[in-house]
C-alpha cells in the first residue's frame, strides 16, 4: 500500500491522536477529520507542517468528500464508544457506527482512495466459546455496538471487491495508555473520587479481560498495512494475557494510594447486558508480521492512572 497522505477520522480521540502522532513521525501528511466531541485539540500537534485539522462529522458526506481530496488512505476510528449506549437508544451504534462508516466509504469511492484501516471490536465475536478467540471464529451478536461494528466489516470488504481498494480491519480489545477518556479506569477513578471508601464494580468482579497499551496497538496498526499484500484483512489486536475486574480495581487503588477500600459487587457474571464476561484474542496472524505486546497490562492500567492524575482537566471533564 502506497501511503503519503491520510485522512483520520476521529483523529483527536485516544487512539487515533496516536496514530496521528506515528504517521507524522513517519513523514506522512494527515488530514485530521474530527467533530470534537470526544476529541480534544491538546492531543494534536501544534502548528505542524503535515498536518491539517478539519472540524465536521461523519455523518456529513459533501464536507467529508471534500476533506479527503488528495488522500491515498484512511484511518476511520470516529465511532460511538459507548457499548452501553445503545441499550437507550438504538439508533446511536447505526448513525455513529454503521451509516458513518457508510459515508467513510462513498467519500473514498468518490476520492479514489486505495486503502482504509478499521477500528473494529473484540464485541463482534458476543461470548464465544474458544480463548484465546481466533479471527475465524463464528461471531453471536451480543450487543448493538459489536453488531454495527461487524457489519462495518462487511460494508468495507464489499467496497473493496467493487472498487479496489484494500482493508485492514483490526479487532480491538479494550486500549489503556495516555489520552485515555473513557473505560474501566476511567469508571473506577470517578467513583473513588466521589468516595475513597468503597468501590461499586459491575459483575461479580471475576469478568477476565485483556488491555492492551496504545503505543503497542498502534504499532500493530501500522504493521499490518505494511507487511500484508492481502487486499481484504482482519486482524485481532490484544494482550497475550487478561486479568479479572477486581484485579484491575486493585491496581488503580494501589497507584491511587489508597488503603482499605471496600469493594462492592453488583453480581452476576457480566458487568450488562451484552458485556463479554471474558475477552481474549488470539493475536497469532498479526504477530506473524514480528509484531507483540512489549507493555504489561499492570504498567499500561498504571499509566493511564497517572496520566488522568496529571491531566485533572481531562479527568473532570466527562461526569
Amino acid at each position: 500500500m502506497e501511503l503519503k497522505k491520510a485522512l483520520v477520522t476521529g483523529g483527536a480521540g485516544f487512539i487515533a491522536s496516536h496514530l496521528v502522532d506515528s504517521l507524522l513521525s513517519q513523514g506522512k501528511t494527515v488530514i485530521v477529520y474530527d467533530n470534537f466531541c470526544t476529541g480534544r485539540e491538546e492531543f494534536l500537534p501544534k502548528h505542524h507542517e503535515n498536518l491539517n485539522v478539519i472540524r465536521g462529522d461523519v455523518l456529513d458526506l459533501p464536507t467529508l468528500t471534500g476533506a479527503m481530496a488528495g488522500c491515498d488512505f484512511v484511518f476511520h476510528f470516529q465511532a460511538n464508544a459507548d457499548v452501553r449506549g445503545g441499550m437507550q437508544n438504538t439508533r446511536l451504534d447505526l448513525e455513529q457506527n454503521t451509516i458513518a462508516t457508510w459515508n467513510v466509504l462513498e467519500a473514498m469511492k468518490l476520492n479514489r482512495a486505495k486503502g482504509i484501516a478499521f477500528a473494529s471490536s473484540a464485541a463482534i465475536y458476543g461470548e464465544p466459546d474458544q480463548f484465546p478467540t481466533p479471527e475465524n471464529h463464528a461471531p453471536q451478536q451480543t450487543s448493538l455496538y459489536g453488531a454495527s461494528k461487524y457489519a462495518g466489516e462487511g460494508m468495507i470488504q464489499a467496497y473493496c471487491e467493487y472498487f479496489d481498494m484494500h482493508c485492514f480491519s483490526y479487532r480491538f480489545v479494550s486500549w489503556i495508555g495516555e489520552r485515555y477518556t473513557h473505560g474501566i479506569v476511567f469508571d473506577v477513578m470517578k467513583k473513588l473520587a466521589k468516595n475513597p471508601g468503597s468501590l461499586p464494580l459491575l459483575g461479580d468482579g471475576t469478568q477476565r479481560k485483556s488491555y492492551l497499551y496504545v503505543k503497542d496497538g498502534v504499532r500493530g496498526i501500522m504493521l499490518g498495512i505494511e507487511k500484508s499484500a492481502d487486499r481484504k484483512n482482519v486482524y485481532n489486536l490484544g494482550h497475550d494475557y487478561f486479568i479479572t475486574v477486581a484485579e484491575v480495581a486493585n491496581i488503580i487503588v494501589d497507584e491511587l494510594g489508597l488503603k482499605n477500600v471496600a469493594y462492592e459487587f453488583a453480581g452476576g457474571k457480566r458487568g450488562w447486558l451484552g458485556d463479554s464476561p471474558v475477552v481474549h484474542l488470539d493475536t497469532s496472524r498479526i504477530k506473524a508480521h514480528g509484531w507483540k505486546p512489549e507493555t504489561s497490562i499492570e504498567e499500561g492500567i498504571r499509566r493511564t492512572v497517572r496520566f488522568l492524575k496529571e491531566h485533572p482537566h481531562v479527568f473532570h471533564s466527562r461526569a
